[in-house]
């Protein structure tokens, strides 16, 4: 109750009891660059400068005085307004700030558009104001009618050639395959503007500005645009738990402090991502984020947002090197109560806009309620991600051979969660396969994908990385909480890494894109593991599996490696045993004739056929039905009666 007070006080305190909270996140209508009538007016918050000046192509990039700010409030706020005339769509710009005993170029914090120069690469502001502003076409998407099933992408390495790819190419050649795929949502990574293209948009350095790397605002909101007229949600990456460090293109060091809108060294630097860290409690910089949530929604008409690094939020030290293994460790003094305040206000402005918003936590640690609504205490995110899901799967993958995977264990993680928290579980997402580590099948195939995945082809080392990475997606999306995430391309196999350009790799783009040739190819088994997903998540659908809140477990057997359990009328059934299939093996079950209705072992899902298409079981008298279970398959039954 105390932690909920101090979200009602900020509120309070930031609104003064007369505006909504959503006209107090309207900063960026204030602040930044816009037409107002015939002038253009500019403001920007910098206290500690001395003496700001516009600068540009309209001012030959001298420092003019006609292009020179006034300060215009105590607290630090700088205006310029200009005739129409004087500034065209399309002019580079930027700010020559001068405060006490120095000086400095900067891109406006509240800009909407930051380009760079491919020559110098140098990065300015871009006065974006085309003759025509974009048409939409179709209503928001807003939330999936069941829950999210998420296709989480990132739009440079979303195409097969060796490049950054754009909005363009994304909205043409991408969406119809996440649509034919299935998913209902899209999870867009990158979008705010960040000046390292390895950072994987997580460096952002302006948070106003869509990435022009991939082509420009009208390009982003003709891809949301088409998105949903294909019925599809999205959803982007916001970063609000650190800002890139760059001092000419980002925030660090704007106005010649290092805490204008962070904490003063050393809290105010991420002590491993070397970055900065915002100061939450601070009005102005929870005008500057909450407003950013607002311009999201509003100007590009997203559905929501994936909250990124939460668990870094929340904790003094970050939740560095820490287990979170009792209560106690979310009820302390290392609790930032300023960032969990920031998250509370960040929910309640989101949802106050549109109450059918999506917001999701990006958390490993388990801080209880986060996923809570705020009537019963909570901070508000609609969901979590259930992080602790795709550890398991690469820690068992990678230390464990499958014989010993223990069967128990698996089902505690798999359904580890708290019933008043909604979790989105994932056996992969893009973090398994960044810094350094790999994709499932991958891990799973090693070298051997590349050499063996043609459909004639019968390798020991693909039949097994093919049957268990089928296997480990459908238990995951069958025990999840309330909605499911894959990373683009994993549904398939993709094989290699994620490596962007870098110095390290001679600048090369061969493991930042996708592969899509290899799952169109009907000669090879890329496509029969889409196949499979693609099944895996209309079944997922056609039955409703998560009107059912959880799994019920029927059978747990650590010698047979068998899992079975029953959720929304189906029952699951899983031998992971490597060597052993199971003849006449009894699974409790309720009454009725039972039809095979999924099978991993299928051929058109690359397996070997060991199952008779649509075979039907009768319960028999001890409450049981008799089971052939081959080796490494999942199987899915329906009831008929």
């Amino acid at each position: 109750m105390r932690r909920y007070g101090k979200f009602e006080a900020a509120e309070r305190r930031l609104t003064g009891g007369r505006l909504s909270l959503a006209d107090f996140a309207s900063g960026h209508e204030f602040f930044g660059l816009h037409r107002r009538g015939p002038r253009w007016v500019f403001r920007e918050w910098a206290p500690n400068a001395e003496a700001v000046f516009l600068v540009g192509d309209f001012s030959g990039w001298k420092e003019l005085p006609e292009f020179e700010l006034r300060r215009t409030d105590p607290r630090g706020v700088w205006e310029i307004r200009l005739p129409g005339s004087r500034l065209r769509h399309g002019d580079l710009y930027r700010l020559k700030v001068y405060w006490p005993g120095g000086s400095g170029d900067r891109i406006p914090a509240w800009c909407r558009r930051v380009v760079q120069d491919p020559a110098t690469m140098i990065f300015n502001a871009q006065l974006w104001r085309p003759p025509q502003p974009y048409r939409w076409r179709h209503p928001r998407r807003r939330r999936p009618k069941t829950v999210p099933l998420i296709y989480e992408v990132h739009p440079g390495m979303a195409q097969e050639e060796e490049k950054v790819g754009t909005w363009a190419e994304f909205t043409e050649k991408v969406l119809p395959r996440i649509q034919r795929a299935g998913y209902n949502t899209i999870q867009l990574m990158a979008v705010q503007e960040h000046p390292y293209y390895a950072s994987f948009g997580y460096q952002v350095s302006s948070f106003f500005a869509a990435s022009s790397r991939f082509g420009t605002p009208e390009d982003l909101k003709a891809l949301i645009d088409t998105a949903h007229g294909m019925g599809l949600a999205v959803v982007i990456d916001l970063v609000h738990s650190h800002a890139a460090s760059n001092e000419v293109e980002g925030l660090s060091r704007f106005d010649g402090t290092l805490y204008q809108y962070f904490h003063d060294l050393p809290r105010g630097r991420h002590p491993s991502w070397d970055s900065r860290c915002f100061d939450y409690g601070k009005p102005e910089v929870l005008h500057f984020l909450l407003s950013n949530c607002r311009f999201w929604l509003d100007e590009y008409r997203v559905d929501g947002f994936r909250f990124d690094g939460v668990t870094s939020m929340l904790y003094l030290d970050h939740g560095l090197n820490r287990d979170f293994r009792t209560y106690a460790d979310y009820f302390q003094e290392n609790v930032d109560e300023d960032a969990l305040t920031y998250l509370a206000l960040a929910n309640r402005l989101i949802h106050e806009l549109d109450p059918r918003a999506i917001t999701i936590a990006e958390d490993v640690s388990g801080m209880p309620g986060l996923a809570a609504p705020q009537a019963d205490g909570g901070i508000g995110f609609d969901y979590r991600f259930a992080m602790g899901i795709a550890d398991t799967w690469i820690r068992l993958v990678k230390e464990v051979p499958d014989e010993f995977w223990p069967m128990g264990h698996l089902w505690y993680e798999l359904n580890n969660r708290r019933p008043e928290e909604k979790t989105i579980s994932y056996a992969e997402s893009h973090d398994q396969a960044l810094v350094g580590d790999q994709s499932l099948l991958f891990r799973l195939a090693g070298a051997e994908l590349y050499w063996h995945m043609r459909l004639e082809d019968n390798h020991w080392r693909i039949d097994r990385a093919m049957a268990l990475h089928k296997m480990i997606r459908l238990i995951t999306l069958a025990t999840a909480g309330s909605g499911y995430l894959n990373f683009m391309g994993n549904e398939f196999g993709h094989p290699e890494w994620i490596d962007f350009p870098r110095e390290g790799n001679g600048w090369s783009y061969r493991h930042a894109r996708r592969q899509w040739s290899l799952v169109d190819d009907p000669a090879l088994k890329y496509a029969l593991l889409a196949r499979f997903d693609r099944d895996m998540i209309a079944l997922a659908e056609q039955a409703r599996l998560f009107a059912d809140p959880a799994a019920r477990l029927l059978c747990d057997h650590e010698e047979d490696k068998i899992l079975a359990f029953l959720r929304a009328g189906l029952i699951f059934v899983f031998n992971f045993h490597p060597t052993r299939s199971h003849v006449d093996y009894r699974i409790p079950a309720p009454p009725g004739l039972w039809r095979l209705t999924f099978d991993s072992d299928a051929r058109h899902y690359g397996g070997h056929g060991r199952l008779m298409p649509e075979e039907e079981h009768w319960r028999l008298d001890g409450g049981v039905i008799s089971l052939y279970l081959p080796t490494r398959t999942a199987i899915v039954l329906r009831t008929s009666g």
